[in-house]
């Protein structure tokens, strides 16, 4: 059994990494959740290259949340939103989600919403 949160989420998550897989047409797209920030990478297993990220440390970001910061979950979906630029500029239109072993809830369905408003289809 888990001993820490933290041991549960990375047990959740394997299971779920055995049924997502990114592969060239549909890469899989990352969320890790800490306390303080969210990031998000858009990854070809094939070859384990990232082809996009983007996190709330990436000076875009805090640009767009201004001097005093927003709440966390306006700051997942800005996160999603950019995310979403970078993948298009790169090429990928369509994605798998990997929710991290998190509940799809909160911050993490927020960024998954914002990277849709994108154009990221998933």
């Amino acid at each position: 059994m888990a001993k820490t949160t933290r041991q549960a989420r990375e047990r959740r998550h394997a299971r779920l990494r055995v049924r997502v897989t990114g592969t060239p047409e549909r890469p899989r797209l990352n969320v890790f959740r800490s306390l303080e920030h969210i990031y998000a990478q858009v990854i070809d297993d094939t070859v384990g290259h990232t082809l996009a990220s983007a996190s709330t440390l990436d000076p875009e970001v805090k640009k767009a949340l201004g001097k005093d910061g927003k709440p966390k979950i306006e700051e997942a979906k800005i996160v999603g939103q950019l995310l979403a630029q970078r993948a298009k500029t790169a090429g990928v239109s369509a994605v798998v989600f990997d929710r991290g072993g998190n509940r799809y809830h909160g911050r993490v369905k927020a960024l998954a919403d914002g990277a849709r408003e994108g154009g990221l289809d998933f």
